[in-house]
């Protein structure tokens, strides 16, 4: 909130509106929407919001973008806020105060500072407890509907600790994001259109944290874009390609990823002190019991055993064959011929016979995990990739309300 806009944002708003003369009619319409008015009142309120939450400086240029930006989520909050009512959601106003109460937190405010800054600025709390409403009452709905249809599949997981496993020794990244979504019914041209001017105001000064609470499509938007720490193996391959090339504190340009475009920015870097680390047992043929015959007794044991469990009943008819547990291990802790056997192999699997001193030996994963700060569990995992695909979902339910309902733009 910067309370120095204030006369400049006041003068700039005279001038804009007082220019477009049926904006000045205190009851004129900008737009129905299911025959719902938004007022004229309505969006300048809006804009006034969007200006003092997001730093942008207002030149008239920037204020023609912010109205039709404005618009845009007064409909969409709008959308929102009919389809709750349809499911006789009601938002708890105490809800809407938490929800300020942490934006006040991010900006080392508390919530009467907040609205104080707000109507200095001449806008109404009233205005951001709408937003707010509308964000709240839309969360409950689509998690609602869909929460309980989103399967997660282990085969998903897995997949992801294997993009995890092998980016484990690569740096770490922690990155902002905003999301321009680019709705099937419209045009690229209007997604690219909102996203350079997004990139004017962010090269021009104005907080990344605060732009993407505005303007992104994401649901990171609530906590300014931010995403937190993450292993390439946990970003999608365009998103990683473009943060390697990025230095801590700098801004990538908008770049193609599915559903839209993307801006991140690089907030730090770490090198990786994550290791892959595996739970292994040891099946031994000692030297002194190796003959041809023993060798192919144990080598047609092991190629039976796809579990743990299995080993000891394995090889006991494989005479002076034993096995010995050796707890969880550091990939990079073991000579290298085995690390290299293991790199690839998943729980229940095995690296095959290996020659050594002591005999032929033989390792088994019994489990397969990654370890270090900043690495995912498989509940984080499985958060992330319900979080993706309820994003997905959620707006693609938005989309289909813009197409089914009459939206009248005056």
């Amino acid at each position: 909130m910067k309370r120095s806009l204030t006369a400049f944002l006041a003068l700039l708003m005279t001038a804009f509106w007082g220019s477009h003369a049926h904006a000045q009619q205190v009851e004129g319409i900008a737009a129905l929407v299911n025959d719902y008015p938004i007022t004229t009142v309505d969006v300048r309120n809006r804009m006034r919001l969007i200006i003092v939450s997001s730093g942008i400086q207002p030149t008239e240029e920037a204020l023609v973008r912010i109205q039709q930006e404005a618009l845009r989520s007064l409909i969409d909050e709008t959308l929102q806020i009919q389809e709750a009512l349809e499911y006789e959601i009601q938002v708890d106003p105490a809800e809407i105060d938490a929800a300020i109460a942490n934006i006040a937190v991010q900006n080392n405010a508390d919530p009467d500072q907040i609205a104080a800054e707000l109507a200095a600025s001449g806008v109404d709390i009233i205005t951001l407890r709408r937003q707010l409403e509308a964000e709240i009452a839309w969360q409950i709905i689509v998690g609602g509907r869909y929460n309980n249809r989103i399967r997660i599949s282990n085969q998903q997981i897995e997949a992801t600790l294997e993009r995890v496993a092998a980016s484990a020794s690569q740096p770490q990244y922690r990155l902002a994001e905003i999301f321009i979504e680019i709705p099937v019914s419209s045009s690229e041209a209007e997604a690219q259109q909102r996203t350079v001017a997004v990139m004017t105001q962010l090269t021009q000064g104005a907080p990344f944290q605060a732009v993407a609470q505005q303007f992104s499509d994401a649901p990171s938007a609530a906590n300014g874009g931010e995403v937190g720490w993450l292993l390439e193996g946990q970003m999608r391959p365009e998103v990683a390609q473009v943060a390697r090339a990025l230095e801590p504190g700098q801004l990538s340009r908008p770049f193609r990823v599915p559903g839209g475009l993307m801006i991140i920015a690089l907030i730090d870097q770490r090198e990786s002190s994550a290791s892959i680390q595996y739970d292994l047992v040891q099946a031994t043929l000692p030297a002194s019991r190796v003959n041809d015959a023993s060798v192919a007794a144990f080598d047609r044991a092991i190629s039976r055993i796809n579990s743990c469990d299995g080993i000891d009943s394995g090889i006991s008819a494989v005479e002076g064959a034993f096995s010995s547990r050796l707890g969880q291990i550091s990939l990079n802790a073991l000579l290298p011929e085995i690390a290299e056997r293991l790199s690839s192999l998943g729980p229940g699997e095995n690296t095959g016979a290996i020659e050594t001193p002591a005999g032929r030996q033989v390792y088994f994963v019994c489990d397969r995990s990654i370890g270090g700060p900043g690495v995912p569990t498989r509940e984080d995992i499985e958060r992330q990739l319900r979080n993706q695909q309820l994003s997905m979902l959620s707006r693609r339910w938005l989309r289909d309300l813009r197409r089914d309902s009459t939206i009248e733009i005056r």
